[in-house]
This record gives C-alpha cells, structure tokens and sequence, in this order.
C-alpha cells in the first residue's frame, strides 16, 4: 500500500471516531476531518439535532472549523475526509471552498452528490474541480450507519408498541367512562403488535396471586357477547386469594379494546388467532379455560393447537349480569353505534357457525369436537343454570365433551 493510501485510512479512521461521537448523542453517525500539508486541522460530526441547525452537517461544521483556523474561507491546499458521500448541500460548499480533494467511505444512494445520485464533482461547467475518491474503510462506515438506523427503528417500534396509535379504520372507547366502575380497580394492560391485531390496541387484564410464590394455575377468562372482561370482576378475587394468575382479555370490538367500525370485519378466524397469539406472548402455562356462554365458541377451539398449555375447562352457559347498574356497566365500552360493529356481528357469527356455512369454521369445530372427545385429559366443570334451558342443554354439552 502506498503512503498516501495508508495516510487516507489513517485520516478516515479519525473521522469514523467522530462519527462514533456523533453516535452517543443520538446524531446520525457522520464524522469528517479536514488535512493540511499532512496535519489535521479541523474535525466535524453530524449536529443538526442538537444545533437545530439543518446545515450542521459533518463536512460543513469541519469545514467552517479549519476556515476559522487558516483565517480564509478558501480552502485550496486542504484535503476533506467523511465517511459518507456528501450531499448536494457539502459538495457544494466543498467546492466553495476550492477543497483540492474530498475522500469518503460510504456511498449514499439516496441523496449522495459524488457519483451515486449525480456528480457535482464531474460537472465541468462548475469553475472549480475537486478531486473525489469514494470507498476508504466503506464497510466501517456503513455498518456504523446500519447499527445507528436499526436501534433507532427498534426504538420506534417500541414506541409505536407502548403509544398504540389508534388505526383510521378503528375508534377507541375513552378511558373516562371506566372511571368508577363498582369492582374493577385492575391495573389496565394493552398490547397492539400482535401479527393479527394489524395495530389495532387489545385490552387484557393480567393479575396474579398474592401468596408469594409462582402461580398454580392461570385462569384464562373469555367473555361473551355483549359483555367485556367486567364480567370476571366477582370471580377474579376469588382466582386470586388462591394464589392463580387470571388472563381476562377484551376481544377486538369489546370492552378496552379498539373497535373497527365495520362488522364485516369480524370473524371467527381472526377473534381466534388473535387468542392464540395473546396466549403465546404471555406464554401462559397450565391454563384452566373460563368460558361464558358465547365465549365458548372461540375458547373451546384453543386448547387443540396448543394442548401442552391447558390443563382445566369451566364453563358456564348463563348471563352473570342483573339489576340496571350492572347492565349500564357491561354498556359503557359501547359508547355510540360506530363502537357496536362487534355486537352486531357476533350473533351472526355464533348462527353461520351453526349453519355451516363457512367450510373453514366448520372444520375447526369438527377437530375442537375430536379434540374434547378424545384427547383431552384434563379436568372439565360445566355449570349449566336450568332457568336458562340449562336442562336441554346439559345432554348435548355431554355428548360434545364425548360422555353418554
């Protein structure tokens, strides 16, 4: 390697250890030096953000650093090294300066003006020619350029995570209308980056025992139709003081949850998946299923895709709700018409399934069915109310879970 191309790595590792430093503040990692007869006499890093400056680029805030050095704006015996091509905006100001050579690593190919987008460099009509010469110690450069932009997309999706904005096919219930709820003083979770979801925000609660130890059991409580996960607030407490973990999500369209606005958008394929990838993410284990009534048509559908997960099944045919205020509760998610997609296209759902209509649906039921009849070993409870045609029900639920 000649002199001079050992003196260029030399100087571009100074400019990547500017960029580094631009780096720790949060700038995007541009880094530059400007050489005189050999020496160093100016340094520059990105600082736009700091600066709130949008032509504090690296080679522009070199560049001013060595003019106030030399006490000349002219520039002519000086050489420029900055480890990404510069933009339109520094060549310019490059060639102000009559630089008689710029060296950069990275090549830019959204914006670079030194032969990547165009060649300002090349251009013969410019008065001045600075000598260009890309490629020293690139693969340095740009992996620092990497690493700065996939933390700071982590970042943002982090924070798309926590904030859950709001999708423009959705609404959300305000949270002012659960201020006050009689028996419901948990601690509200959301999560909005499950595959399925689309962005759209879920509600779930999330408690666990208070016995000091690792929870037994997880109690995983699915509401029904018109309710939401208020309808646990009697039985969580008692989940709890035995020392369980209780799982109580809203469904899309209920509850906390984010509402889509049209009932097409309901389906029976999309309110499960969502289940089983909630179920995943938490990683709930030794799962005992709380079904009510209607919730039974997505729950009893779950344990067969993942059956390690379950090991108990409750379920309950009859509403829990009586008396105006709590029927005014189990209504304040449901704060106009545009908020009851969900309520208008359940009931179809629970019909087309018993239609058979969907060939895909119907084939879930038929492996749940399998599924409960002959492979399930845990333990069952069905509690069947008699003044809500408990007693008609109560031979075909047996017959389902395969018993005479």
């Amino acid at each position: 390697m000649s002199a001079t191309g050992e003196r260029d790595f030399e100087m571009m590792r100074v400019a990547l250890a500017e960029a580094r430093a631009a780096m720790t503040v949060g700038e995007v990692p541009v880094g530059a030096v400007v050489v005189k007869d050999g020496q160093i006499i100016a340094t520059g890093r990105n600082s736009p953000i700091d600066g709130h400056d949008p032509t504090a680029h690296a080679e522009i805030v070199a560049l001013r650093s060595a003019a106030q050095v030399l006490g000349n704006y002219r520039l002519d015996a000086c050489e420029l090294f900055v480890t990404l091509e510069p933009c339109v905006m520094c060549s310019g100001a490059i060639l102000q300066a009559r630089l008689k050579r710029v060296v950069f690593g990275a090549t830019e190919p959204k914006t670079g003006a030194a032969g990547s987008v165009l060649n300002l460099f090349a251009e013969e009509r410019i008065n001045h020619q600075t000598a260009v010469q890309g490629g020293v110690l690139a693969d340095e450069s740009a992996a620092l350029l990497q690493t700065f932009f996939g933390e700071m997309r982590a970042v943002r999706r982090e924070e798309a995570r926590l904030n859950h904005p709001l999708q423009d096919f959705a609404l959300r219930t305000p949270d002012t209308v659960f201020e006050g709820l009689p028996d419901y003083p948990w601690q509200p979770n959301y999560i909005s980056d499950l595959p399925e979801l689309a962005g759209l925000r879920m509600h779930y609660l999330d408690e666990y025992g208070r016995l000091g130890r690792t929870p037994a059991l997880t109690f995983l409580c699915l509401h029904d139709c018109p309710s939401w996960s208020y309808l646990y607030r009697k039985m969580i407490p008692v989940f709890l003081a035995a020392g369980h973990r209780v799982v109580a999500p809203d469904m899309i369209g209920f509850g906390k949850s984010d509402k889509p606005k049209k009932d097409s958008f309901h389906n029976f394929n999309f309110h499960r998946q969502t289940l089983l990838e909630l179920v995943e993410r938490l990683d709930l284990k030794n799962v005992v299923l709380v079904l009510q009534d209607g919730g039974g048509l997505l729950g009893l559908s779950l344990p067969m895709s993942a059956p390690q997960r379950y090991n108990g099944l409750l379920t309950m045919n009859t509403l829990l709700a009586h008396g105006e205020e709590e029927c005014a509760a189990y209504d304040v998610p449901f704060v106009d018409r545009g908020h009851r997609a969900a309520l208008r296209a359940f009931p179809r759902m629970v019909q087309e399934s018993h239609d058979v209509e969907d060939a895909e649906s119907t084939a879930l039921a038929q492996q749940a069915r399998a599924f409960w009849a002959n492979q399930w070993t845990g333990q069952s409870l069905l509690a069947l109310d008699g003044a809500d045609q408990g007693e008609s029900m109560a031979p075909e639920a047996l017959r389902f879970f395969g018993r005479p």
